[in-house]
């Protein structure tokens, strides 16, 4: 009897651990399935402001900490460019109600690399410290410029030499604290400069820490030796958060245009994983098993940009996008997005449900 028992457990531990070992590395992620209806609480507007993408991470202090973009309403949602701000809001939940705090960075001014707006950010704590990686630009050598021109690039279209000019200069940087309430150290220098699979900017950061314990950090430029408009996603690695970054020479997506990718290493399955939004008309996700060669995830499109409500409609905002995660327990248990619609645009913090 002890022996047939014996056996038996025996076999349970090496089916056990056949299951967990072959599970390693599969890309058997379905994100979708987890999604839950949103609620009212998990959308944050700010009134006066255009609230754009952010990124959540938990405190010391059991809360949970939304760094997100936002800019005045007055200077028309093209006004990202010159004058977005990144702000800091707290909830007792990962989805929130979220409640406005602080603003934590802005444009520097004239004579920094990151002198005009601070947008896009990407906040993670690695190695005891807080990063808050942002993009910023600056309009090179003419610094001889005024408020007044400022407005006016704010409210231009790409044609514009002051716009082309913010556009080309964006880059990303980062910010450092020991503590969610700052003071932030901002390096005098970027990142990243583009080079291999992008050109032009380097921008929308998605960094993580990989299995190898180094950095792994995708950003987005254009396409090298295209004439259409179209954005390529790039791998970069560094021994330690704050940089150097070198890029590789693989993209992670040239197929398909795509923006604003968020990064992050799922342990369970051993592979990294990026979920990004295309003008195509969906959330997709991408994965890894060594960070640096890429491929379709096996859900390779997660959602329709549509948000299911709790009371049985449909939202389907003029544009969604900035896709962000928030791990716990190596769970990715909400999902944000940014959303416009009309003369609004909030953050969006879904709750995943497993």
């Amino acid at each position: 009897m002890i022996n047939k028992e014996l056996k038996i457990t025996l076999l349970s531990v090496t089916l056990l651990t056949l299951c967990v070992s072959t599970s390693k590395g599969q890309d058997s992620l379905s994100l979708s399935k987890y999604i839950q209806p949103a609620r009212q609480e998990n959308i944050f507007k700010t009134e006066g402001y255009y609230n754009w993408g952010g990124s959540v991470v938990k405190g010391e202090d059991g809360k949970y900490h939304l760094f997100y973009s936002r800019w005045p309403k007055s200077t028309q949602f093209s006004g990202w460019m010159v004058y977005s701000e990144i702000a800091h809001a707290v909830s007792d939940q990962p989805t929130g109600p979220w409640e406005y705090k602080e603003t934590v960075l802005e444009g520097r001014g004239k004579g920094y690399w990151d002198a005009i707006t601070a947008h896009n950010p990407k906040i993670k704590c690695f190695e005891g410290k807080f990063y808050l990686y942002y993009i910023s630009t600056n309009l090179g050598e003419n610094e001889d410029y005024t408020e007044d021109d400022l407005r006016e690039i704010s409210h231009s279209r790409m044609s514009h030499p002051g716009r082309k000019a913010a556009r080309s200069n964006q880059r990303t940087g980062v910010a450092v604290a020991t503590s969610l309430n700052g003071p932030w150290i901002r390096q005098n220098q970027p990142l990243i400069e583009p080079s291999g699979p992008i050109t032009t900017l380097t921008v929308n950061p998605a960094v993580d820490q990989g299995k190898d314990d180094r950095y792994y950090m995708i950003v987005k430029g254009d396409k090298p030796n295209e004439t259409r408009f179209i954005r390529n996603q790039a791998m970069a690695i560094s021994d330690h958060p704050d940089g150097p970054y070198e890029i590789q020479p693989d993209p992670v997506i040239d197929y398909i245009d795509t923006e604003d990718m968020s990064l992050w290493f799922d342990e369970s399955r051993s592979r990294y994983y990026g979920i990004f939004h295309t003008p195509e008309g969906f959330i997709g996700l991408v994965s890894s098993v060594d960070g640096v060669k890429w491929k379709k995830a096996s859900e390779y499109q997660v959602m329709p940009k549509e948000i299911k409500m709790e009371d049985g409609s449909i939202l389907k905002p003029d544009r969604l996008e900035r896709p962000f995660v928030y791990e716990e327990n190596g769970k990715v248990i909400m999902l944000g997005l940014a959303a416009k619609q009309g003369n609004d645009s909030f953050v969006i913090t879904i709750p995943l449900k497993y």
